[in-house]
């Protein structure tokens, strides 16, 4: 039995600027951090043949092409197992939750696969195979930013230049600086989980009509970076505040009248900013706020449920490798 430990990550700031109609002509970048959240996958030998893979489903079946469960399917083709395995996925946060699940269980189950086989494989080569899978194979309308924060974990610079070409850099700061910005953000479950496709479609149809706004959101993840290695944490706050306003801007469902009623009731009792992390429209929220007064933004959103969370410095290990 092999076990498989993938973080789950909240975007900062820069999300958008990684769709590749955006960064292969503009350049792009994003502030990102990995969380202790998780996508556990396990993999294991079956006595027979078949392929069993086991999710909120259960599937039996003879042959990869017959897998319904697409991530899963295509992991197996990139690896080329066959036969005889059984897969699972488990997550600590429902799919379709803006946490960047489905990236997570990709970049999860390929590590689980080449583990099996005994391959060693690096971050790079499976934030790679990853998004090759979920952009490239399935045409899904997403960014590549997931795929390499699940891979690599930490807070990351992540650059996404126009030769195609991604640097993904740790953003060194002290333990006692990580510990402040962690206590300074709070994530505040909406009730509403949804496919983020609809308004990422919007959002990537939109992009040459909103390359200004696009502009301007990478710009803020640069700043974003450069405030946070100062030590200005509150920076990030009303960086948050202001590139929430921008990102609104590039899909109609990125917000709406509860999502817009929810972060004014958190800043009027005293957070700095937030945004709805991931594709928006429901999901976690996020918020940056100053620790006098986390009590107060805690109570006026007591009808939500808030998730504890910490920062992630590892991303996908194999916590379990078992071998008869």
């Amino acid at each position: 039995m092999i076990v498989i430990q993938t973080p789950l990550r909240v975007s900062l700031f820069g999300g958008g600027t990684d769709f590749k109609s955006f960064y292969l002509s503009e350049g792009g970048c994003v502030l990102t951090t990995a969380i202790n959240k998780y996508v556990f996958v396990t993999i294991k030998q079956r006595f027979d043949d078949k392929l069993r893979v086991g999710y909120t489903r259960t599937e039996i079946v003879d042959t990869v092409t017959d897998i319904q469960h697409e991530l899963i399917r295509e992991a197996f083709r990139t690896t080329g197992i066959t036969e005889a395995v059984e897969i699972t996925t488990m997550g600590d946060i429902p799919a379709g939750s803006g946490l960047g699940s489905s990236s997570a269980v990709t970049v999860g189950a390929l590590h689980a696969m080449h583990t099996y086989l005994n391959h060693l494989v690096t971050a790079e080569q499976l934030a790679q195979e990853a998004c090759e899978i979920e952009i490239e194979t399935l045409h899904k309308p997403i960014g590549i930013q997931d795929q390499y924060i699940a891979a690599y974990g930490g807070i990351r610079f992540i650059e996404f230049n126009s030769t195609g070409q991604v640097n993904c850099e740790r953003v060194a700061i002290s333990p006692k600086l990580a510990s402040r910005l962690n206590e300074n953000l709070l994530l505040f479950f909406t009730g509403v989980t949804r496919s983020s496709s609809t308004i990422l479609g919007e959002q990537q149809n939109n992009i040459q009509n909103r390359l200004p706004v696009l502009r301007k959101l990478r710009e803020m993840a640069v700043i974003a970076r450069q405030e946070l290695q100062r030590g200005n944490l509150d920076a990030i706050g009303l960086l948050l505040d202001e590139s929430w306003e921008f990102k609104k801007q590039l899909a109609s469902g990125i917000s709406n009248s509860s999502i817009d009623e929810v972060y004014h009731r958190a800043k009027k009792a005293g957070a700095l900013g937030g945004k709805i992390t991931g594709a928006g429209g429901g999901g976690f929220l996020l918020l940056y706020c100053p620790l006098q007064y986390r009590d107060s933004v805690r109570v006026a959103l007591s009808d939500l449920r808030e998730l504890p969370f910490e920062l992630e410095p590892n991303g996908s290990s194999v916590i379990l490798n078992h071998r008869h």
